[in-house]
């Protein structure tokens, strides 16, 4: 049932197209299909044609954008072009959109905002006059006092500041146009997630650059760009279970539940056939609607792995932009699916025993125009260097070998701490996976042996039949294990976690990368060939290669007993971020300060033992208020334990407070969370397995995972549309 009501229009109007073209089609007619049912898909992002068209009224163009210089020469006429357009679309509200930190699994939509309408009264007359210029346009000021900044500003220095990122288009959602921006202190110190980002992709196109032209391609004022595809998993469970959940409403994590005695071990969840006798698919197709309508290309979906588990993924873009698109794409998830009857939970973890979402990021590096860095061909014929990929290739190589601990922490959610290395993600080691054909290529190049084109093998399926004719497949098979594989043009870092701000983790694989191909331009500058540097860094770098199984207990101990990173807990993780080899990284990359290192160090600490105090107090709450008085009315289970129990959540939570710094209340948090919490998590799930059903006040698992087994089915045939 579709519950909005420009969802509705628009899936009408597709309706009413391919009714048209069927009798069209019966009357003996034919047409080519008419992409007119999609006509306002990307109306609501000003870029392209549409900022073109209404900058064309003022004396302008939509080239002017290309250049982020427009802030300084026309941003009166931007400001007028954005205002008609969105007058137009029935907005008269703007915000400044930004992405403060330690917002993951907290923070609905993950950014902030005020929203200003474009109005204000003439003192004079009273009347209303529009009120939106350039100085409006691109920049804002707001309180920055209570957004988590970890020491880098004090309560009396309370200003926050707004400057548009002319790198990701303006958008449009209901009554409000929406501004992307970078937001700093009153000193210029990053009190966001973009800022970080977008200092690494000036490091990374600079040094991009410098390279490039040592290998035989000059590109000039062109940028050497960060290209990303995130894939967004989620659960959607029965709203009305989900009031029954406490902890899933507080903490968006199961911290109790017995499993059900169906989970994921028939593998029928994975890619099945949406089901229409239940909302889901609806609200898929809803929010896919509301995405292509804000300009975002929301292009695949399908059943996940796990019970009530889904997945979107869009048309690959720039790193900003896309970022931006998938925080919006999370808010539109939740927000899509409380209309119809759902819950979604972007929690890495929310169920015991059943796979975790992930957050895939797939990262390429390519010239503005379009040259693939990462593609063999694509690059070594720009440069006319047969070795330009490999040199490429082996700086990523040493970046991740020696800066895999700056990779781990860029993954280190609290939600991932239930999720690496559970057969879903791979573990807490750094490798990259190459495949057989890319490692025998590298390999010759590192021992000297050739440098030739790099050409990857196909083989051909021969199925036997007359029906399915022989096709041919790549001779490299997925591997879903490794952390960090080369998939062809692109590297995936499957490890993201599917609550995150993925900003982090691109800044990380920006700047690491940046950081190789400085040195190797210096190297290059001082004399040193190409070749020989690339050859050196992967005869010194090879161990982080390895093409095996991840999840293979043997072959993690193997991998770390190469010496190849390996940080289990996510604390000790993001404590890498003030190691000195890492800060001396970022200053020289100019992507963070010393001071900006240690305040997200403190704030990410701070973010991890918040959210286990709020899993602690939901299950002294529940524990307390349901399954305490479902024991005691049923006369069975362990009573005195759970009694207990109490007494010692609350015994680590004051200790919890008690201690001296971030680092260590997170250090004590993570023991409460998977020491204690667990222990006592077991006696309430002992409860629940001999408490009668109907004493148990609580959402089960089953209740919560099984949409296609407990959804009734509406009685009409079609679908009602209801207009908002």
């Amino acid at each position: 049932m579709l519950a909005t009501s420009a969802a509705a229009r628009s899936l009408l109007l597709r309706s009413r197209a391919a009714s048209s073209a069927a009798a069209s089609t019966l009357l003996g007619s034919t047409r080519s299909a008419s992409l007119e049912p999609y006509s306002d898909y990307g109306k609501s992002l000003f870029t392209g044609r549409i900022a073109d068209e209404y900058l064309k009224k003022h004396g302008s163009s939509g080239d002017i954008l290309k250049d982020p210089s427009w802030t300084k020469t026309h941003s009166d006429v931007v400001a007028k072009a954005v205002l008609d357009w969105a007058v137009d679309r029935g907005a008269n509200t703007y915000c400044h959109w930004f992405q403060p930190m330690a917002s993951s699994g907290v923070r609905h939509g993950q950014t902030g905002q005020v929203q200003n309408m474009m109005m204000k009264f003439n003192r004079n007359t009273n009347d209303v006059e529009f009120d939106f210029d350039g100085k409006n346009l691109i920049k804002g000021e707001t309180d920055g006092s209570s957004y988590p900044n970890g020491g880098l500003r004090a309560t009396h220095q309370a200003g926050g500041y707004l400057a548009v990122d002319t790198s990701s288009p303006i958008f449009l959602r209901g009554d409000t146009i929406f501004i992307p921006s970078a937001f700093v202190s009153y000193y210029g110190a990053a009190l966001d997630e973009k800022t970080p980002l977008l200092r690494s992709n000036a490091a990374i196109s600079k040094h991009g650059k410098r390279l490039l032209k040592h290998l035989g391609l000059d590109i000039g004022d062109r940028a050497v760009v960060s290209n990303i595809g995130l894939e967004q998993e989620f659960f959607l469970v029965p709203r009305e279970h989900y009031y029954r959940r406490p902890d899933l409403q507080l903490a968006g994590r199961t911290i109790m539940g017995r499993d059900a005695p169906r989970g994921q071990e028939m593998c029928d969840h994975y890619m099945a056939p949406p089901s229409m006798a239940n909302p889901a698919l609806a609200c898929m197709q809803e929010i896919q609607d509301e995405c292509w309508r804000l300009g975002i290309p929301l292009k695949t979906r399908h059943r996940e792995v796990a019970p009530n588990q889904y997945e979107f993924a869009p048309l690959y873009g720039y790193n900003t932009t896309q970022i931006d698109q998938n925080l919006m794409v999370m808010q539109i998830i939740e927000e899509v699916s409380a209309r119809h009857g759902l819950a979604a939970l972007l929690q890495e973890k929310p169920f015991n025993d059943v796979n975790g979402s992930g957050k895939h990021n797939n990262w390429s590096i390519a010239t503005e125009d379009g040259i693939m860095m990462l593609h063999p061909k694509a690059i070594n014929n720009a440069t006319g260097n047969p070795a330009a990929f490999a040199v490429i290739m082996s700086a990523i190589i040493a970046a991740v070998n020696e800066h895999g601990d700056l990779m781990r922490m860029a993954i280190a959610s609290p939600g991932n701490d239930f999720r690496l290395g559970a057969c879903e993600a791979p573990p807490a080691i750094v490798s990259t996976y190459l495949g057989d054909d890319m490692t025998f290529y590298l390999s010759h190049f590192k021992d000297g042996k050739g440098e030739g084109e790099y050409i990857p093998s196909l083989k051909t399926l021969d199925l036997g039949t007359r029906e399915v004719l022989p096709f041919e497949v790549p001779a490299e098979d997925r591997n879903r294990t490794s952390p960090f594989p080369y998939g062809g043009a692109r590297f995936e870092f499957r490890a993201v976690g599917s609550s995150q701000n993925p900003s982090m983790v691109n800044t990380v694989i920006n700047t690491i990368v940046a950081e190789k191909f400085a040195e190797y331009s210096d190297r290059i500058d001082a004399g040193e060939e190409p070749h020989d540097i690339a050859r050196q860094a992967l005869n010194d770098n090879w161990r982080v290669v390895f093409n095996g199984n991840n999840y293979d207990e043997a072959m993690q101990k193997e991998l770390t007993d190469r010496g190849i990173w390996r940080i289990d807990s996510g604390v000790e993780a993001v404590a890498r971020l003030t190691a000195e080899k890492n800060v001396k990284l970022f200053e020289k990359m100019k992507v963070l300060t010393k001071e900006e290192c240690e305040s997200r160090q403190t704030i990410l600490h701070d973010h991890y033992t918040g959210t286990v105090e709020i899993e602690a107090k939901c299950m002294i709450d529940m524990i307390q208020q349901h399954i305490i008085p479902s024991v005691k009315a049923a006369g069975i289970g362990p009573l005195g334990d759970l009694e207990a129990a109490i007494t010692t959540l609350k015994s680590a939570l004051k200790e919890v407070h008690d201690a001296e710094d971030s680092y260590k209340k997170a250090q004590l948090s993570r023991v409460l969370r998977l020491e204690t919490m667990i222990d006592i998590r077991a006696l309430c799930d002992a409860a629940e397995e001999v408490v009668p059903a109907n004493l148990w006040t609580l959402a089960t698992y089953k209740e919560l995972l099984f949409l296609d087994c407990h959804t009734s089915v509406p009685t009409e045939q079609e679908p009602t549309f209801y207009d908002e």
